[in-house]
């Protein structure tokens, strides 16, 4: 395929689907899968055929629509109307009332079961009218498994700017000029790291996606993955005609599979249109993507252990330097970045650097995604502005917490971050911000906790976490993770002295400084979030070594 063939293909596949003048898409998301929706989808397509609507209404899967405790899903364009928790039988009551009665079915509208008045267009209800989405735009939208329709939503224009119309310096210009940060934790600025692998002189260099997402209740990049599959797979070609590499390698979490399953067929797809494979699109350029796919090892997702895990090791970190921008694939230069950083290329190349630093705070450009989860009314797949503040995620967005609970903490950056307390709610979710309350923003967990949460069992569950996710390979991360979390318990189980806790904090310290890798080094930050806001629940919990003593005669 050329450029011209491109465009032709473009064009065509506009017409083809704006040639209907609406659209039923059914959420087909991991979430809504578990809930029948294939069956949901059969039915949609079937009764549309039944009313005689199929040359007017056109139904297709999609990807994750962000409610992901509301599915099945059932949205309808471009009225923006989403219908909820939908079973195969109601789907042919749902398109007559939509379609013939012109009068949408307000009991299953979304959020019929908890708002007074619920929103015909969905785009009104403060669950979306919150958010600003770039990577998700598409996402719920879109047939991930169909290239045409990513094209017809101009996908692959970026890609063609950037091969036919700019040289790879000036990518990597646009990308610095956008401030775009790794949306994998870290936030090193993603221009910085491509302009270093650029700069490297060598005959081969690689191209690596971390999909290997392992926090607890972390699902953005699974999402993603899952809901356009395509928009990573070009921003990692764009990253490969920048840097000067031909070979790209999606490393991507064993279970998911449906994830996996769709970025394969994005793959094959391409291919098949002569997007990857020798001189795309009639240039010099040539580039091939393999999936690699990971054993459920949450180091991996650290990027040496996921260069090991890659070339067939066992998963484990190495010391830094040289860092894989100099020696990382069999001691090539390496460019690492995770799906989210790379589904925020395209967008970039196609409306400028300028645009996206405008959105987000002075020091994090852009949006952040985020998986809402725990003691919240409406948890899902959320994407707001940087600097958004954790007041409007959580009650705004959110809907707050259910029933006549009270909220208490949230808890981001999964295993590696920390615990946000009440007094903080006002904080903006940017990289900075979280850092100066003992926090980090991660790839994008934010699990939300009520007044019912004992915020000690917290940090306990998460240091055992990372004792049990821990590869061995240093002695801070495999022995002061498993003493931390000893002390941890001691305390819960109401055995624990203030020397236990002085033992934990300079144990802390020790950890953080002299672990190989990030895993270790984070793993105290949950410890000493929760001992740096809610001191007093560890107080409570504490007892005089006088009284210890006492209990161990009485046994």
């Amino acid at each position: 395929m050329n450029r011209q063939e491109l465009t032709v293909m473009a064009d065509q596949a506009k017409t083809k689907h704006h040639h209907f003048s609406k659209k039923v898409c059914v959420c087909c998301g991991t979430s809504c899968m578990a809930s029948n929706a294939e069956k949901v989808l059969e039915q949609v397509q079937q009764n549309i055929v039944a009313l005689g609507l199929k040359d007017e209404v056109e139904a297709n899967l999609t990807g994750c629509m962000g409610l992901c405790n509301q599915g099945p899903l059932v949205k309808v364009l471009p009225d923006h109307t989403i219908y909820q928790k939908i079973a195969p039988e109601e789907v042919a009551d749902l398109l007559k009332a939509q379609f013939v009665d012109k009068q949408p079915k307000k009991e299953k509208l979304l959020f019929a079961d908890t708002r007074p008045e619920p929103f015909v267009n969905a785009n009104d209800d403060p669950f979306f009218k919150k958010q600003h989405k770039i990577i998700l735009k598409n996402c719920g939208v879109i047939n991930p498994e169909d290239i045409e329709e990513y094209i017809a939503y101009d996908g692959y224009k970026a890609f063609d700017k950037a091969l036919n119309s700019m040289l790879p310096e000036d990518v990597i210009a646009e990308i610095k000029h956008s401030r775009l940060r790794g949306r994998g934790g870290a936030g090193y600025p993603t221009g910085m790291k491509w302009e270093t692998v650029y700069k490297y002189v060598n005959n081969q260099k690689y191209v690596v996606c971390n999909g290997d997402e392992g926090d607890p209740g972390a699902f953005m990049n699974r999402s993603v993955l899952e809901g356009n599959p395509h928009s990573v797979l070009e921003g990692m070609m764009i990253a490969g005609y920048a840097v000067g590499a031909s070979k790209g390698y999606a490393y991507i979490r064993g279970e998911y599979r449906l994830a996996i399953k769709r970025f394969e067929t994005a793959l094959k797809q391409a291919k098949k249109l002569g997007l990857l494979g020798k001189n795309i699109l009639g240039s010099n350029f040539s580039f091939e993507v393999e999936i690699r796919i990971g054993a459920g090892a949450f180091v991996c997702g650290e990027e040496t252990a996921l260069i090991a895990s890659i070339e067939g090791k066992r998963g484990t970190p190495s010391p830094r330097p040289p860092y894989p921008a100099e020696c990382g694939l069999w001691g090539k230069p390496t460019l690492i970045n995770n799906v989210e950083t790379y589904a925020n290329i395209a967008p970039i190349i196609l409306n400028g650097g300028e645009w996206f630093s405008e959105t987000g705070t002075a020091k994090s450009a852009g949006t952040k995604v985020f998986a809402l989860a725990g003691k919240i009314k409406y948890s899902g797949l959320i994407e707001v502005p940087m600097g958004t503040s954790l007041r409007e995620i959580v009650f705004d967005i959110g809907g707050g917490i259910p029933g006549d609970g009270e909220f208490k903490a949230a808890q981001t950056g999964g295993p590696s971050g920390g615990c946000i307390p009440e007094q903080h709610l006002d904080v903006g979710m940017d990289y900075e911000s979280l850092m100066s309350l003992g926090s980090i923003m991660g790839s994008g967990g934010l699990i939300v906790m009520d007044k019912s949460s004992d915020m000690v069992d917290v940090a306990r569950f998460f240091m055992e976490f990372c004792m049990d996710e821990s590869c061995g390979k240093c002695a801070p991360c495999r022995v002061g993770t498993r003493m931390m979390h000893d002390l941890l318990q001691r305390i819960v189980d109401g055995k624990g002295t203030q020397h236990d806790v002085d033992r934990l904090q300079e144990l802390a310290v020790y950890v953080k400084e002299a672990s190989l890798c990030g895993l270790g080094g984070s793993a105290p930050n949950p410890l000493l979030s929760t001992l740096r806001h809610f001191p007093e629940e560890y107080a409570n919990r504490l007892v005089s070594p006088e009284v210890l003593i006492h209990q161990h005669l009485e046994l």
